[in-house]
């Protein structure tokens, strides 16, 4: 019987030589997965299928993983407010993470022997399907036609072309991933840390002008509703989002990070959806949290982006880290308002019932109604005493 080997599909250029060369050269019995976290389109995925028949594969399957990227990395990343280096909304990584889990899943349905992607040596994807494989997987053999042979662009599509698949896999410029929750922009100016990237690098174009209103309502931390109208499924209500913030150009920045395998990487990003709903998420945050509450969050929240980056989402620390972030939205909830304009956007105003601005102790710099001027003075006597106690003694090293 021929061995069974299922590869992660994404029906791209390495995805592709993994599918024909393994079926033709190798004999294997050909599984093309394509893992869906919530970027690929109906007509993308109908593709994919066509094309995984005519590289060689015996089955194709989408699996369809949005609702579950969400519920157990998304949600968890806009309760933590989750930027990478404060600024990458750790999009690429997070979907990987995901793809990984639901393609071992499905090599041990079927009882593969081997599981397949096309990642390069140069990367982080290749650690993150690597080491999701070898904890879930363990039995089976982990093929890298592309990392192993170190090949090229051309080899590749040489190769495809001979096999009787004429698909255009020219070099290009820019290399995209487009993901739910933003879209990645590689090579190009990128690859000069002098340069920017132009607007003609961008996907998504502006084709806003003036100010808008955005009003973002939220329920424990989750996004429910968009300019008055409730969503219950929050995909949909992410993908209104970004629809919106997009036609102005928002989202859009470069990220300069440290990669899994040691060396900076520079990527450049479009994440309208992302960088509105942690924008929001956050300013509500500060109506409704306490002081502490936000900075011990903000901690945990750093490890879980970082953790989620680096691979290690299997770490059993992810359920306590979650457990917390979850714990600290149970009283955020209410409607945030939002003006947009072109590639920015600004805080206006918060509705909220736990909101912690409005109370009856007091209101800042206007009227004190829970201590006494007697009172201030003594609270900032008493607070002062280890100063004067330090400069009492020595009084030259006033800064």
């Amino acid at each position: 019987m021929k061995k069974k080997v299922v590869v992660a599909f994404s029906g791209g250029l390495d995805t592709s030589y993994t599918v024909m060369y393994l079926a033709k050269e190798k004999g294997y019995e050909v599984h093309a997965a394509c893992a869906d976290t919530g970027g690929f389109s109906a007509a993308q995925l109908k593709t994919n299928e066509e094309n995984a028949y005519k590289l060689g594969a015996t089955k194709y399957v989408t699996l369809d993983v949005t609702r579950e990227y969400y519920d157990k990395s998304l949600k968890y990343m806009v309760f933590g407010n989750v930027l990478r280096n404060g600024t990458y909304p750790v999009s690429v990584s997070s979907e990987r993470v995901f793809q990984a889990l639901a393609i071992a899943r499905y090599a041990k349905e079927i009882g593969a022997d081997a599981i397949a992607h096309g990642s390069t040596g140069a990367g982080n994807d290749q650690v993150r399907f690597d080491m999701t494989f070898l904890v879930l997987c363990p039995e089976m053999e982990i093929i890298t036609l592309t990392r192993d042979g170190n090949l090229s662009r051309k080899e590749e599509v040489e190769y495809l072309n001979a096999g009787g698949f004429p698909a255009d896999f020219a070099k290009l410029k820019y290399s995209y991933n487009v993901g739910l929750w933003g879209t990645s922009i590689c090579g190009g100016e990128i690859l000069d840390s002098k340069q920017g990237l132009p607007e003609s690098a961008y996907l998504k174009q502006v084709t806003k002008t003036g100010s808008e209103i955005l009003s973002l309502g939220f329920e424990k931390g989750e996004l429910k509703s968009v300019n008055g109208k409730r969503f219950d499924d929050p995909i949909e209500a992410i993908r209104t989002v970004e629809a919106i913030g997009s036609a102005y150009g928002i989202g859009r920045d470069m990220h300069v990070g440290d990669t899994i395998i040691g060396i900076k990487g520079r990527v450049g990003f479009e994440a309208a959806a992302p960088m509105l709903i942690i924008g929001a998420h956050k300013f509500l945050e500060k109506f409704t949290l306490s002081k502490w509450q936000q900075y011990w969050k903000d901690q945990v929240a750093n490890w879980y982006g970082m953790f989620i980056h680096e691979s290690q989402y299997l770490e059993p620390v992810m359920d306590d880290m979650e457990a917390m972030l979850e714990s600290s939205q149970r009283n955020v909830t209410g409607t945030v308002t939002l003006e947009l304009r072109p590639y920015c956007f600004s805080t206006v105003g918060c509705d909220a019932p736990g909101d912690l601005v409005h109370n009856k102790l007091g209101e800042y710099g206007e009227t004190a109604r829970a201590w006494t001027s007697e009172d201030a003075k003594g609270f900032i006597k008493v607070s002062s005493t280890a100063l004067r106690a330090f400069y009492s003694v020595h009084p030259d090293q006033v800064r």
